[in-house]
């Protein structure tokens, strides 16, 4: 998959090709990336576009056609001759940040190295290209990877960096990747948001300058997501090029867009250098997170689909990526902070009538936590509330049949513990400033060697005292006063990357030494859904927002790159708690479907009919699971920020399942046809079970279209398509289930 010839790297596959010139023996640029191709033969040769004659600094003197600030390159560096966004900036001893990288090398590597220390994507049916690139005054060393699959329109990258000179220096700015285009016709698509908002789907026109999305909360955050797309404007859900890019970091990140002067456009993704710094001693060696580049030439639902799967095959690990979750309840809307054992066993009594399958404690169980200002670090449990303690209550769940899992934010600390009066230094926090609270609650230094060991031996306790099934992992306050006493002055703006190493190795090591349970991470809801912590963690908490209605815009950002079944959905009651709104319990439960299905209420006050009806729902998941978390998933319909309407449509190799949401009814409608795609159209699809919304007002309140046991062609369900019957009312939600 890998050639190199006439000086040029040909990084190619049946989806793409990715193209990389060494030019004049030491630069390298970028060449193409795009649609495959047979080989690359240069037809538009860069000699051929002279751009340079406009007070462009030269790279060779008097030769004005070759300049590096025009040229598009694989790794730009600051300060020489490219007045663009750079992709790295080293700090030498004498205070200057000039320096110069050129082509010394590269070897083509079967397989994928691992990255120390970090997340990243594994495989045996890729090959990796290394590229060896020397500062002219060796003062460092940058290794750049290329990994491309055989199965995959993907291709990760990262950068690492060695200090082969003698000297200490500085790397003020590290990018894992940046790409060139020679054009600047495209769209941007991010995903923005905040607290229980997270991933709202922005598409606008690429315009001149620059355009960031970044954090620099130490966390990938609620506001904007470490992912970006590039798509060509005429880009729709099944047609049209993309290119896009998702990062496997769980911290602060920057990535930057660049059209300038020539109509060319520079795309950076990787370490916020706002908040990262890092001193690299002789023979020290510094590792960038991994990129993940994806090329679609079938729109936004082939970008999607592409990250689904390599996700979900080259990322996630462990015994539970490829197995279906189970149907949970979880107590927290339900109880809070207000419970005690005999509350949650009468949950998980109801919850084995309704056929549930996991019961899941919150918040509230240890220490003396009765509300949120106190015990973080004190992870012992209260025995007020569990006088039989944490084994007790398992072994009263798992006497039902019922899985049980427990919630801990092992990250945080509030002043009020016993932890906190032990060692007040263990927090993030600048020496004679006041540190900053939210939700009365203090970072824990993960940097340092004996915070992480405290935090390792308190969870190996909590996850060793009784058979747990699951664990929601929390994080509910981003870093402010990253300042940590352990480390000298010259290495302080290395501590949000530190912390997030700290993290990476506490949760390597708990998920090996815990195998059997299936870990959930949790930021205050979704501010920490990245596909770093997927390769950790298998599941996120999509948002604090349970509200129907809001969760199908999430659900539809979080799906743009994030698979279905990494997606944490629960139905919960109304009013709602975060919006007040009241919407038809068929749309609730429907649209938790459409991710790791839950419930997030007091389950125990549900009436009889109410029984009867959530009992319905969950044979009838039990019966769709693995299409809905494990199929394929497509976007049929797509209203993008908080529309009226929304189609998703699920399919393996078994049966497909179509949902279609109608947030108001309107009057003097036009008939909506659903268009299903990626049909086999040689095949027959057998119309299994269909779900209209439950109120009718047509025809006496007799269904006016019956496809009840027919079937139909794929052809004629891609092309005709499938109708929607009018029925009124608000929060419409429709489900039919096809069988092959």
């Amino acid at each position: 998959m890998i050639k190199f010839e006439n000086q040029k790297f040909h990084l190619s596959n049946e989806y793409f090709s990715y193209v990389i010139e060494i030019s004049r023996g030491k630069h390298l640029l970028h060449r193409y990336w795009g649609r495959p191709l047979r080989e690359f033969r240069d037809s538009a040769p860069l000699q051929a576009i002279d751009r340079a004659n406009a007070g462009q600094l030269a790279e060779f003197e008097n030769e004005r056609t070759y300049s590096l600030d025009v040229l598009p390159q694989e790794y730009p560096v600051q300060g020489h001759t490219d007045f663009r966004i750079p992709a790295y900036r080293v700090e030498h001893e004498n205070g200057t940040n000039i320096s110069e990288l050129n082509y010394s090398s590269y070897k083509i590597i079967d397989g994928k190295p691992a990255l120390k220390g970090l997340p990243a994507s594994f495989g045996d049916n890729c090959q990796t290209l290394e590229i060896e690139l020397v500062d002219i005054c060796k003062n460092f060393t940058v290794y750049l990877y290329y990994t491309i699959f055989d199965d995959s329109p993907i291709l990760t990258r990262s950068a690492k960096f060695v200090n082969t000179g003698g000297k200490k220096i500085k790397i003020r700015h590290a990018a894992s990747a940046a790409v060139d285009f020679n054009e600047n016709d495209f769209d941007i698509i991010d995903l923005y948001g905040g607290h229980a908002a997270e991933r709202t789907v922005q598409r606008h026109k690429l315009q001149r300058g620059i355009f960031e999305v970044s954090s620099t909360r130490g966390a990938s955050s609620h506001q904007h997501s470490p992912f970006i797309a590039l798509a060509r404007p005429d880009a729709t859900e099944f047609f049209g090029e993309v290119y896009a890019a998702s990062f496997v970091y769980s911290g602060s990140f920057a990535i930057k867009i660049e059209a300038e002067q020539f109509g060319t456009t520079r795309l950076v993704v990787g370490l916020n250098p706002d908040t990262f710094s890092w001193l690299l001693e002789p023979n020290e060696e510094f590792q960038t997170p991994e990129v993940v580049l994806n090329f679609s030439a079938n729109g936004l639902n082939g970008m999607s689909q592409s990250f689904h799967k390599f996700f979900r095959e080259h990322l996630m690990r462990g015994k539970f990526k490829d197995q279906v979750r189970p149907i949970l309840i979880n107590n927290w809307e339900a109880t809070y902070f207000d419970f005690n054992e005999e509350k949650i066993i009468a949950l998980a009594d109801c919850a084995k009538e309704l056929g549930l399958e996991l019961v899941v404690l919150d918040d509230g169980w240890f220490g003396k936590r009765n509300d949120d200002n106190s015990s973080l670090g004190d992870w012992f449990v209260n025995r007020e509330k569990l006088p039989n303690g944490i084994e007790g209550l398992v072994n009263a769940v798992h006497e039902r049949g019922l899985k049980f899992g427990i919630w801990v934010e092992p990250e945080m600390v509030n002043v009020d513990s016993d932890l906190y009066h032990a060692h007040p230094d263990w927090i993030l926090h600048v020496p004679d400033y006041k540190p900053s609270f939210s939700r009365h609650q203090l970072v824990l230094d993960l940097s340092r060697a004996d915070v992480r060991e405290y935090v390792l031996d308190a969870m190996r306790k909590v996850f060793s005292s009784a058979p747990i099934d699951y664990v929601k992992w929390d994080y509910n306050r981003h870093m402010t006063e990253a300042f940590s006493a352990k480390l000298p002055p010259e290495r302080q703006l290395e501590t949000q990357h530190r912390v997030i190493l700290g993290l990476y190795e506490i949760m390597e090591k708990l998920v090996n030494e815990f195998p059997d349970i299936l870990f959930e991470s949790c930021s205050g809801g979704g501010g920490r859904f990245d596909a770093g912590f997927l390769y950790y963690m298998p599941q996120t908490w999509t948002s604090d927002d349970s509200d129907a209605v809001c969760r199908l815009s999430i659900q539809t950002g979080t799906g743009m790159a994030f698979p279905i079944v990494a997606q944490g959905a629960h139905v919960s009651v109304v009013p709602n708690h975060q919006v007040g709104r009241v919407t038809t319990f068929q749309m609730r439960n429907f649209v938790a479907m459409c991710g790791t299905y839950g419930f997030e209420l007091d389950i125990t006050r549900f009436t009889a009919e109410e029984k009867d009806e959530v009992k319905k729902y969950v044979e009838l998941y039990k019966e769709i699971r693995p299409t809905m978390q494990l199929g394929k998933f497509t976007r049929l319909l797509t209203a993008y920020n908080n529309g009226n309407e929304y189609a998703w449509q699920f399919e393996d190799e078994n049966r497909i399942v179509v949902v279609y949401f109608r947030v108001l009814s309107q009057p003097a409608t036009p008939i909506r046809i659903l268009k299903l795609a990626g049909l086999n159209p040689d095949r027959e699809y057998h119309l299994k079970k269909y779900f209209p919304p439950k109120k009718m007002s047509v025809d006496g309140g007799k269904q006016v279209i019956n496809f009840q046991e027919k079937s139909f062609y794929g052809d004629e369900l891609m092309n005709n398509g499938l109708a929607v019957e009018k029925i009124d009312g608000d929060f419409a939600a429709y489900m039919w289930v096809f069988e092959k």
